[in-house]
């Protein structure tokens, strides 16, 4: 059964295939390492500038210490010691406004490009009272002492402050900013202290921020106030909206975009998180936990903490052409395309054959170089993506490919007759591949229709094909291709 000449042609066609996967597996890793190339890019990028934003604030809050004697041992060795107990005040504002504008700019490490930003936001807090900074006693007797209150305001990364003005409604002052919050898990940012006399104030306290801040990539912001409204406008077309909460309003424009958040404390525990400790988490457009934007099994922090994650949304700036992204999904292809294309081959040497029956044969080294030339076109794809725009990198590489291949199948299907449509059945096969890769809700359904065509065309072209002589008749044939 070996000795047939059709089980050695499968055998061949079967090693050869093998041989292309082995390219395939190898063309595919090398998208993955240009791939983590450009996650190392963006790393060093926010690294030397600073990395994905979280915004929260301002609060405001006091540490306190409550001491009292108690009294120890019987008799003799009774004594009396001090005890305490150290505990933090905060105060959550109860309006949050933030009118905010991110202004792009495009930072680049080697050949790859990363966005950064630059963050112009108008904070107001609103405060109807302070009585949340009153201490109050557990113990009778005992003794309170608590620190001046503090204003403050954290971020995910203080390397990106440029600059920040604070000022207190109805003085003429502004108040002075230092680095460092004071909180012992929100540590990055920027306070001011506040006089004691603001402590139990019955009056509203109102406090504006002025605060320009850089960032990589994404921003994040926490709803802390009892009502947030958070306006954000920004040039930038392809925004990702993602964390907990989506914009009430958006408007999406080829030269930019408008977002408004509205949100009560009644929909978000971002103040009970801050409260308890919770850490500022990154997240992705898909909602994953991100850690320098490598996705991990857990909530990942920018700020160390108690478990889970503080309530946030987020913003996303991202390129919506990723040339890795979008060669690595034409790799998984790649298999499809090797089979379409032999399925084409071998149907012209079943079919190509005249009456008197001299038979066009295809060596399997014929099919390797085939395959070969459909594997090298994406090699060609990631290289000149890194260099073009994808559209036009795409259209040499697969214009390169085809001409290449009707030009071969010319003389290996032995006339231009047969050469020109194998060609064009090429270029029909790469078109459809970038209309693939140009889909997302619907490139499954696009992509099973196409193939179950093709598979009803090979059928119907089939159909009359008596398989048991074809064996046979190239046991028969002298030819050689």
């Amino acid at each position: 059964m070996f000795k047939h000449p059709l089980f050695t042609k499968v055998a061949a066609l079967a090693i050869v295939t093998l041989l292309l996967l082995i390219g395939l597996g190898l063309i595919a890793d090398v998208v993955r390492d240009r791939q983590r190339y450009r996650a190392e890019a963006a790393r060093g990028v926010a690294q030397s500038l600073a990395g994905p934003q979280t915004l929260l604030g301002p609060l405001l809050h006091s540490a306190c210490v409550e001491t009292w004697e108690a009294a120890s041992g019987k008799g003799a060795e009774r004594r009396v010691e001090e005890q305490r107990r150290e505990f933090r005040l905060t105060a959550m504002p109860a309006r949050l406004q933030m009118q905010t504008a991110a202004l792009m700019q495009e930072r680049a490490r080697g050949l790859h490009k990363v966005n950064a930003f630059t963050l112009k936001a108008q904070v107001t807090a609103q405060w109807a009272s302070l009585a949340a900074l009153v201490p109050q006693a557990t113990v009778k007797g005992s003794r309170l002492q608590c620190g001046a209150p503090i204003l403050m305001l954290a971020v995910a990364d203080a390397r990106g402050i440029r600059l920040a003005r604070a000022q207190v409604s109805g003085q003429s002052q502004e108040l002075a900013l230092k680095p460092g919050t004071f909180h012992p898990v929100f540590t990055r940012g920027l306070h001011a202290m506040l006089p004691e006399g603001l402590r139990g104030q019955a009056e509203p306290l109102e406090v504006s921020v002025d605060l320009e801040l850089l960032g990589t990539e994404q921003l994040s912001i926490v709803p802390l106030g009892d009502a947030t409204d958070v306006q954000m406008q920004s040039a930038w077309p392809h925004p990702s909206f993602a964390g907990r909460f989506l914009p009430a309003e958006r408007d999406l424009q080829a030269d930019g975009f408008t977002a408004r958040w509205r949100l009560s404390s009644l929909a978000t525990t971002a103040q009970q998180d801050v409260a308890q400790g919770r850490r500022l988490c990154l997240a992705d457009a898909q909602g994953y936990a991100m850690d320098d934007g490598a996705e991990v099994a857990a909530p990942s922090s920018v700020e160390g903490g108690r478990g889970g994650c503080t309530d946030a949304f987020s913003v996303a700036f991202v390129d919506p052409v990723n040339p890795y992204s979008l060669s690595d999904r034409a790799t998984k292809y790649g298999v499809l395309f090797i089979a379409l294309t032999f399925v084409a081959v071998g149907l012209f040497e079943l079919m190509g054959r005249g009456p008197q029956a001299t038979r066009l044969r295809v060596h399997p080294v014929q099919y390797l170089l085939v395959g070969a030339a459909l594997c090298s076109f994406f090699l060609l794809l990631v290289s000149l993506s890194e260099h073009l725009a994808f559209g036009l990198s795409y259209a040499v590489a697969a214009s390169a490919c085809v001409l290449l291949l009707g030009y071969y199948a010319i003389h290996m299907l032995g006339s231009v007759r047969r050469g020109l449509p194998f060609g064009a059945g090429i270029a029909v096969l790469y078109g459809l591949l970038y209309v693939l890769l140009q889909l997302e809700q619907t490139a499954l359904a696009v992509g099973s229709i196409a193939l179950f065509l093709v598979l009803g065309a090979v059928m119907v072209l089939t159909r009359k094909v008596d398989w048991y002589g074809t064996g046979h008749a190239s046991a028969a044939s002298p030819e050689a291709a």
